[in-house]
């Protein structure tokens, strides 16, 4: 294993790492940031707690929706990297062929 095989894993698990971190991120800030927005239409409005129960709500779906956007980039970026790496051993195996 040579020292740019090592730096590539590690690029691959900070980054893998990375991902992680914002898909948590998105599970929480979208509820804060739907109470947030239904606390200030409450006091503005007087119409607490309805508009922070909803807005709670569309939080939540938002946060859902970010978290399905990101699963889905994260799975496509692992097919295609996994790809990339059956092409690359297809190839080595097939000049290892040639040269015998």
């Amino acid at each position: 294993m040579s020292f740019k095989d090592i730096l590539d894993q590690q690029r691959h698990g900070m980054e893998a790492a990375a991902s992680t971190g914002t898909i948590g991120l998105h599970l929480v800030s979208g509820p804060l940031v739907g109470v947030a927005i239904g606390f200030g239409l409450d006091a503005w409005l007087g119409t607490s707690p309805w508009m922070k129960i909803i807005f709670l709500f569309v939080g939540i779906g938002a946060g859902f929706l970010n978290v399905y956007r990101d699963s889905r980039r994260l799975l496509q970026k692992m097919a295609a990297e996994d790809a990339r790496r059956a092409g690359a051993a297809k190839a080595d195996a097939d000049g290892e062929h040639k040269d015998a």
